[in-house]
């Protein structure tokens, strides 16, 4: 491997860990006490059916000046969804990212927060249905602003 293309992969995965986190790294963020505020993006259904602990409910549709100035600056966000199949969490942290926050995702959303063993809250439907993640809520471009 060249240096260039050395640099150019280094480069490409410390950019990836500067905009990404995984549930374990959020785990021992959140334990050790650093100003990390867990943001949902899914519809409020879905947070209420099941969420990561303490997490904050803001479908990114929503997400505006409005609707987050009591947020700290200081802090920094990270955003989920359902998981690899659901791009509400990206689209959050895009729309946070434009508000001027410090913004992470989470990898694998809540379904890979459960897969290594962290709790969750909220009530379980009974038939185990799938919630809407709020992703259909309106139409966007492909940037995730909305075209309505």
């Amino acid at each position: 491997m060249s240096p260039a293309a050395r640099d150019e992969q280094i480069a490409h995965y410390e950019r990836k860990l500067a905009f990404e986190i995984d549930a374990w790294d959020l785990a021992v963020a959140r334990e050790a006490g650093e100003p990390v505020v867990v943001v949902d993006a899914r519809a409020p259904e879905a947070h209420a059916r099941e969420r990561i602990p303490g997490a904050v409910s803001l479908p990114h549709r929503r997400m505006s000046a409005e609707t987050t100035a009591g947020f700290d600056r200081a802090a920094l966000y990270v955003t989920y969804c359902d998981g690899i199949g659901c791009n509400a969490s990206t689209k959050g942290a895009l729309a946070l990212a434009r508000l001027g926050f410090r913004v992470k995702e989470l990898i694998g959303g809540i379904e890979w927060w459960k897969r290594d063993g962290h709790p969750t809250e909220g009530v379980a439907t009974a038939t185990g249905a799938a919630a809407d993640c709020g992703c259909d809520e309106g139409e966007t471009d492909r940037t995730g602003a909305p075209t309505a």
